[in-house]
């Protein structure tokens, strides 16, 4: 037997498409299979493990779609050239370039000028005896009774939980839902942390398309009608101030996506991303209200009270949080209680209160000056919230390096997608960008997003 063929042999705990797949995998990542290398035969493989080539070739086309395996037709199957585990491609492409720039309006991070002051709160905070051990409980009391006052119009979850933002609540939550090889749903475009996610874990992203409410229901329906339907996992949604467009689904928008799911994916779960929390000018809405089983809330703090607190609240089933506070224990176990406490005087102080409530009309005002700016020049959007704006461009990258020679940085558009749309587009953040500006930035946009470089000014 060929040495290959008995190392997949032996790793592979089941001879499904799945186990297969799973073991080849884990073979490239500890380098036992190297790159360049070239794989057993479908039938070779099949008659070794006792299964059928067509097995086989399902595990191969898993190995794939993850980049971990490529296919030469009849010149076989080798293990990628290309390695890079653990690696997010994607977002070192949105975030390599920041702080490079006079005006950098690439990275979709809050004005720390907004944020509120934390002198009177850790004033207050050193009077308090400190909270003690390991055996305290992982989430403050106090903490879940405010985060669950807030969601009382929208869900009221089984279990709840705080982790370290909400990044590692969709990583958390996903790496418990999601196995090598299954289909999550998509907004497309979106947050591209989450498509390197899905890749590292071994999942298919499946695009579906949006608009200014979000996921199309009519979209999602007809994914759910082809062969991929029955094979979806979870979707994956930004409720509000969607990154990178701005859009913010209304409470119809989620009861017509609820009924959709309901009809056309029974067991798939609803994983929900607010990653903005109150900053946003939508009210909170979440399809939990409809789908209460099978949807997972996440509610992040960062944006409108500090990106150093780095805790978002995750909310749903029992069944489904559980999995991913017993795996925390075998790690961080809790987030600081310290940074719990800092959070719950932050959400009761009217002070703290009212200083982001001021930071969302200045975002507010600061995207209106740029969007108003841009459709003056032609230039349509749909951002509704938040402080980013989805900027179409004849060519990404020609505008890109247009921009760049006059001090100007954007996010490239390619990243944030799961397939490609109707034409280019950037990424611009208005989080930091002076009203007195917009028209400058606007005018600059408007050049970019029909020239190349070298094209001389009309």
């Amino acid at each position: 037997m060929e040495p290959e063929v008995a190392r997949i042999a032996e790793a592979a705990t089941t001879r499904s498409a799945a186990g297969i797949a799973a073991a080849v995998n884990r073979l490239i990542k500890a380098g036992e299979l190297v790159a360049g290398s070239r794989l057993p035969t479908v039938r070779v493989l099949a008659k070794a493990l006792g299964t059928s080539p067509t097995t086989v070739n399902e595990a191969w086309r898993s190995l794939v779609r993850i980049g971990a395996v490529r296919t030469e037709g009849r010149n076989g199957s080798y293990v990628a050239e290309s390695q890079h585990a653990g690696w997010p491609s994607r977002f070192w492409r949105i975030a390599g370039a920041a702080g490079e720039f006079a005006s950098d309006l690439s990275a979709g991070v809050p004005d720390p000028a907004l944020l509120p002051d934390l002198h009177d709160v850790l004033t207050r905070m050193r009077r308090r005896p400190q909270l003690s051990g390991y055996l305290d409980p992982p989430v403050l009391p106090e903490l879940e009774a405010v985060i669950r006052h807030s969601w009382r119009d929208i869900c009221d979850p089984e279990s709840l939980t705080v982790v370290d933002g909400s990044l590692d609540a969709a990583d958390r939550v996903l790496t418990s839902l999601v196995r090598l090889g299954d289909h999550v749903l998509v907004e497309n475009p979106t947050f591209p942390p989450f498509l390197d996610l899905l890749e590292l874990i071994g999942a298919q992203a499946v695009p579906v398309p949006i608009d200014a409410e979000g996921m199309r229901p009519d979209a999602l329906r007809a994914v759910l009608a082809t062969e991929i339907g029955a094979a979806v996992t979870a979707v994956l949604l930004q409720p509000r101030a969607h990154n990178p467009t701005g859009a913010s689904m209304s409470p119809a928008r989620a009861a017509e996506l609820a009924a959709v799911l309901r009809a056309g994916a029974p067991s798939c779960v609803v994983v929900e991303d607010d990653h903005v929390g109150d900053i946003a000018v939508a009210e909170p809405v979440s399809l939990a209200g409809h789908l209460p089983e099978r949807t997972v809330s996440i509610r992040s703090f960062s944006k409108s009270h500090g990106p150093d607190l780095r805790l978002a609240a995750v909310g749903g089933p029992t069944e489904l949080i559980e999995p991913v506070v017993a795996r925390r224990n075998l790690g961080p176990a809790w987030s600081s209680r310290l940074l719990q406490q800092l959070l719950v005087d932050m959400l009761t102080d009217a002070g703290c209160t009212a200083t982001v409530a001021k930071a969302r009309d200045v975002y507010v005002e600061r995207r209106l000056a740029l969007t108003d700016a841009l459709a003056q020049r032609g230039i349509d959007v749909f951002a509704r919230d938040g402080f980013n704006v989805w900027v179409p461009v004849a060519h990404e990258r020609d505008a890109l390096v247009v921009l760049a020679a006059q001090g100007i940085g954007a996010a490239p558009g390619r990243p944030f997608l799961a397939a490609p749309v109707d034409g280019d587009h950037l990424r611009v953040t208005t989080a930091l960008l002076p009203v007195a500006a917009a028209g400058q930035i606007a005018e600059a946009l408007a050049g970019a997003a029909s020239r190349r470089p070298g094209t001389p000014h009309r």
